[in-house]
């Protein structure tokens, strides 16, 4: 859907001119800044832009520092951010999504997926308050709680801290305990991007739901060759 904000922070102005005029013939709106106060500054106005794509090496305050920075905040933390970075290190996409990153693209990138990425999470988010996604309310399974309303889980009476493409994912698994789903389904379901996008996201996103989980990452079996499975029975 045409129309979204979409907030542009990177230090290089070839690029920055790049993504801006992209942007823009999809019929985005777009706000563009090259550092990472600025965009402190613009992520906080009224209206929030509904999507942030962020450099990681910027200028004075990193990539890494706007974004916890961005989920920090009561305002702004359900704003969907997306990284790009000419580091593709695994330890470095990790780093990102500690943070709170919804998704990461490693430089060089074709603008097809980058678009392709953007529009998913535009169309999830789209017409939804902050923090409210689509399904039923609560759920409960051994000692992992979802307020889906509230945009919170707790595992053993202990609240922990997803970010939206985490949350997103972890209802997935819920909502399909005991089956198979594939990398390529996952992608679909959650991403809404087709099985053609090459990304390493789900499974570096697995493995960061796994840790956060605690007690309860278990749950999520890996089925070689196949793809994920969420236990059907808690213990």
């Amino acid at each position: 859907m045409a129309g979204e904000r979409i907030l542009i922070v990177e230090d290089e102005t070839d690029l920055l001119r790049t993504l801006d005029y992209n942007f823009k013939q999809a019929s985005y709106e777009t706000l563009v800044t090259t550092n990472g106060r600025e965009a402190l500054r613009l992520v906080a106005q009224t209206p929030s832009p509904d999507l942030v794509v962020l450099d990681l090496m910027l200028p004075g305050i990193s990539g890494y520092e706007v974004c916890k920075s961005i989920r920090n905040q009561e305002k702004t933390r359900h704003i969907p951010i997306l990284m790009l970075t000419a580091r593709g290190e695994v330890v470095d996409q990790e780093m990102g999504f500690d943070v709170g990153a919804d998704d990461y693209l490693t430089k060089p990138f074709s603008m097809r997926e980058l678009m392709l990425r953007v529009k998913a999470v535009l169309r999830r988010t789209n017409n939804l308050p902050a923090g409210v996604v689509e399904g039923f309310d609560e759920i409960s399974f051994g000692p992992l709680q979802v307020d889906q309303n509230a945009h919170q889980v707790w595992v053993n009476g202990e609240e922990i801290q997803l970010t939206f493409m985490e949350f997103k994912l972890l209802v997935a698994f819920l909502e399909n305990r005991g089956r198979l789903l594939t990398r390529d389904l996952l992608l679909d379901q959650v991403w809404g991007l087709s099985a053609a996008v090459q990304t390493r996201t789900i499974d570096t996103h697995v493995k960061r739901l796994r840790q956060k989980l605690g007690d309860a990452g278990h749950y999520i079996e890996t089925l070689r060759g196949a793809g994920y499975r969420f236990i059907k029975d808690a213990d």
